[in-house]
């Protein structure tokens, strides 16, 4: 988008001074994608009389001088990645500060968002992009782009061995407080638990699985074009879903069982084949003791469950739906564990092997796809991403800026709860057509 132009680049360090000492990561850090998660935020312009966006709540001097204080509890996104004596990947809380970037773009809100779609050309326009293999690279990178209808765009790029969407929606809503004159407990409320060696490995590692879902042998390097739509499930449409389901069965596993369904049908999905399930689950709660509400990490453990496609589409909503329930309930403590330990033995053949993460191409990595029989079902739907308010109000809009892999799907709350839920899906344009028809029941 050419109509973008950058007015200002500048790094924002921690506004005190911040602890010093290296920040170990955790095989769960250290799982995760190498690359910073792009978000957008869109915020309309203020109403009638609301004054200049650029002069008032998203003022960039506002908004740096928030950013400064907000990385002083969350200072691990000040630091770099570093390499600790023994090779292991590790935060180095350096305080280099996070980049911030002042854009203004020749379009409207309507234009970029009536029929928004996640693409390499949104996030390069609206996210800062850090370099490939880049080891200086912010852990944290932000821009405001000021529209011309007087909206604002705003872009987040964190780097996902820092944290997870949990710890990320918590420091972008600790931002706008600050940005709103509250002081630090009232908008960070208990400071973020950084320790992550309760997420330590056990000596010696005990797997219990061989948790193939980690292994890049199920992933396809093969390219396959796809296309992002939007899906509206409006409470009506939600509510006949669960009542197919049963009682007992959550939002999630129903409208995940309906989506699995979905997608096997319009992909057409041989009866006989086997069809894949990625569900990653939040193991806050479910460890031995519990890791503290605010921990601020990665703490997803992600598993698979594998079915007949023929049994997805022709069972009972309820019966796949309960099926999925299933695997939710079994990542407890010890699931979790054995994840942990598998990770750590996994990591030890790297290192005997030709370890080549130095010079790793992060963007191939994030391009390896799901198998075309699978798909990825992400929920954003109990976290706090629609209250970033900076001073002017709440988003009207957030997402992704960009999706990496064809079968992903991202259900997410609206903007107002009683509008539904909205599901995103990455999949081959061939098949969106069918998808939309049996996703509606028509």
């Amino acid at each position: 988008m050419k109509q973008v132009e950058v007015v200002e680049t500048v790094l924002v360090a921690p506004s005190e001074a911040t602890p010093g000492q290296p920040l170990w990561l955790s095989n769960l850090d250290l799982a995760m994608p190498r690359t910073h998660t792009p978000v957008v935020y869109y915020y309309p312009a203020p109403a009638q009389g609301g004054g200049d966006a650029a002069t008032g709540s998203f003022a960039p001097d506002r908004l740096k001088a928030a950013l400064a204080r907000a990385l002083v509890p969350f200072y691990p996104l000040a630091g770099r990645l570093g390499a600790g004596p023994d090779g292991r990947l590790q935060i180095d809380s350096n305080g280099e500060g996070a980049l911030f970037v002042v854009a203004r773009a020749d379009l409207t809100g309507d234009e970029i968002f009536e029929d928004y779609e996640p693409s390499p050309e949104i996030r390069r326009a609206f996210v800062p992009l850090a370099q490939l293999g880049e080891a200086s690279s912010p852990m944290a990178m932000f821009q405001v782009t000021f529209l011309k209808c007087g909206g604002v765009v705003l872009g987040t790029g964190i780097h996902h061995a820092v944290m997870d969407g949990v710890g990320a929606f918590q420091f972008i809503q600790t931002w706008a407080g600050l940005a709103r004159g509250l002081v630090v407990a009232e908008a960070c409320g208990p400071p973020p638990f950084h320790d992550r060696t309760p997420l330590r490995a056990r000596c010696p590692p005990c797997p219990t699985s061989d948790h193939f879902v980690y292994s890049p042998a199920f992933l396809s390097d093969r390219a396959r074009p796809f296309v992002t739509r939007f899906y509206s499930v409006s409470p009506k449409l939600l509510a006949e879903i669960k009542s197919r389901c049963g009682a007992g069965v959550s939002t999630y596993c129903a409208l995940t069982a309906h989506l699995w369904r979905c997608v096997c049908v319009a992909r057409g999905i041989a009866p006989g084949s086997d069809t894949r399930l990625g569900l990653p689950a939040n193991v806050r709660h479910r460890l031995s003791p519990p890791l503290p509400r605010n921990f601020f990490g990665n703490a997803v453990v992600r598993d698979l469950v594998t079915a007949r496609a023929n049994d997805v589409m022709n069972s009972s909503l309820g019966s796949v739906a309960e099926t999925i329930k299933k695997a939710v309930d079994r990542v407890d403590d010890a699931f979790a564990r054995s994840v942990v330990d598998y990770l750590e033995l996994e990591m030890g053949k790297k290192k005997k092997g030709d370890d080549k993460e130095g010079g790793h191409d992060q963007q191939a990595a994030r391009e390896k796809l799901v198998p075309a029989t699978d798909l990825w079902a992400v929920s954003w739907l109990g976290m706090s991403m629609y209250d970033a308010d900076f001073g002017s109000g709440t988003p009207r809009f957030v997402a992704p800026a960009q999706m990496f892999g064809v079968g992903t799907a991202y259900m997410t709350p609206c903007a107002d709860r009683d509008d539904g839920i909205t599901v995103l899906l990455a999949m081959e344009a061939d098949y969106m057509q069918c998808f939309e028809k049996v996703f509606y029941g028509e």
